[in-house]
């Protein structure tokens, strides 16, 4: 069996790869394993489980459910949620365990398990490896020791947690936002009545779209992976800005009243200078990834803040916030993860965030977020080359080396291997588009030459 957890829980196009037989079985085994660990010890264990509106979601709720009540372990079901929400009620109601069920972004055929540690944290990932290795011995035939009688997990729903993390939102908020009228766009997913009651509850003036999840619509031609309809609603409603959330609401983007798109490296460097001056950016630093734009890069420098760069994925970044006590990280697509506030990434706390220094500072979005100049950025993707040699190679090393000192302190190169693919992405900035199109495309011919 190849690994099942990714970067991100177990993912897969729902009742093929992921299974309410699979999902269940993970589930069984996440009770044994966190039992084993002591996490239960002295208490009958709790755990919260969530999931976004995707209709695959409902039998897979069901496998859950049933596999963790099996092992003894009580479910409080809070129904259609976002993953933050899931993470921060894990912490909330002192549950031992949190299960989300979502593919975030992905289409709709997909679906996804997530599980958090107490506290609504991420497993870390040698439990996930326990869990995985526990899961597979019983899938082949290893009974399962199983409670009886009054050792069953009991099972109930708790429709307080809608409530409950709204309240949450609204009380970590710096200022309300009365006079601003923001249009929402929530990709039909797992936000669709969280985030407008949490923006109308700060005092906003909101118009929603993509906001009647049907079980099939999630994602679909809306949210953060598409802010076409954004950009268009936020124009035509004269608004003062857009927010955009994906599937299951960890992610942000935004745009501002002219319609401009502004994402996640701007979104963080407008919070990172309204977090200083609060005196709640710790170090004074900003994490983010190698993928960061130089210009978000040069626009901290410039600032007085230091960037920490990451290898890309938000949970990278996390582990570098925990490690070194940062308060405010992310990615360009939108993660966003303000840790005195929440465990992972919040799109609706993100976006109210950045509505609040809006509102607070009375200057627009497009200004705010102007305190960075978004460097071109080309990505290209050479296929079917051995993507072990990048750093080995002596031509694409001299080639590289070139392509930097022509760029020079205005431009960037990266090359990455692909973690799942035969590819290597080579990445390029420049501070014009033509340079960095023919910068990179003679790095991908040398790269198909060097490595083909």
């Amino acid at each position: 069996m190849g690994r099942l957890f990714g970067t991100d829980g177990v993912r897969g196009v729902a009742n093929a790869d992921l299974t309410a037989e699979l999902t269940l079985g993970l589930s069984v085994a996440a009770a044994h394993v966190l039992a084993e660990a002591g996490t239960f010890e002295g208490h009958r264990a709790t755990a919260v489980v969530g999931r976004d509106p995707r209709a695959s979601g409902e039998f897979l709720e069901a496998a859950v459910v049933a596999g963790l009540a099996s092992a003894g372990v009580d479910v409080l079901r809070v129904g259609v949620l976002p993953t933050p929400a899931v993470a921060y009620l894990t912490g909330a109601l002192g549950a031992d365990l949190g299960v989300m069920l979502s593919a975030s972004h992905n289409a709709m055929p997909d679906n996804g398990v997530k599980f958090f540690a107490r506290g609504g944290h991420k497993l870390a990932d040698e439990l996930e490896d326990r869990i995985e290795a526990v899961y597979d011995e019983h899938r082949t035939g290893a009974p399962w020791e199983r409670p009886t009688g009054a050792g069953v997990g009991r099972i109930r729903n708790y429709d307080e947690g809608s409530d409950q993390y709204v309240a949450h939102l609204i009380g970590v908020l710096p200022n309300r936002l009365d006079g601003l009228k923001v249009v929402l766009d929530e990709a039909h997913g797992a936000a669709a009545r969280v985030s407008p009651e949490a923006f109308t509850r700060a005092g906003a003036e909101i118009v929603t779209i993509g906001a009647e999840p049907d079980g099939l619509n999630i994602n679909d031609g809306c949210g953060s992976t598409h802010l076409e309809l954004l950009k268009a609603a936020v124009v035509e409603h004269g608004a003062d800005l857009g927010i955009a959330h994906d599937g299951d609401a960890d992610r942000c983007l935004a745009v501002d009243a002219t319609g401009a798109e502004v994402d996640g490296d701007q979104i963080l460097a407008v919070l990172a200078l309204a977090m200083r001056e609060a005196g709640t950016l710790r170090g004074d630093a900003v994490v983010g990834t190698v993928m960061s734009n130089l210009g978000f890069k040069i626009a901290m420098e410039r600032e007085g803040i230091t960037l920490v760069q990451t290898a890309v994925g938000d949970r990278y970044v996390l582990e570098s916030m925990k490690e070194h006590g940062y308060a405010l990280g992310g990615e360009q697509s939108g993660h966003v993860i303000v840790l005195d506030h929440a465990t992972t990434g919040d799109g609706t706390l993100t976006g109210l965030m950045l509505a609040a220094r809006v509102a607070a500072t009375g200057r627009t979005l497009a200004d705010l977020a102007g305190v960075m100049r978004r460097l071109p950025q080309v990505l290209t993707n050479v296929r079917d080359v051995d993507k072990s040699r990048v750093t080995t190679s002596a031509e694409l090393a001299t080639a590289v080396s070139e392509a930097e000192h022509q760029l020079g302190s205005t431009g960037r190169v990266l090359l990455r291997p692909s973690g799942t693919e035969p590819l290597v992405r080579v990445m390029v900035e420049a501070a014009d588009i033509e340079q960095a199109r023919a910068v990179a495309g003679r790095l991908a011919d040398v790269v198909k030459s060097a490595l083909g």
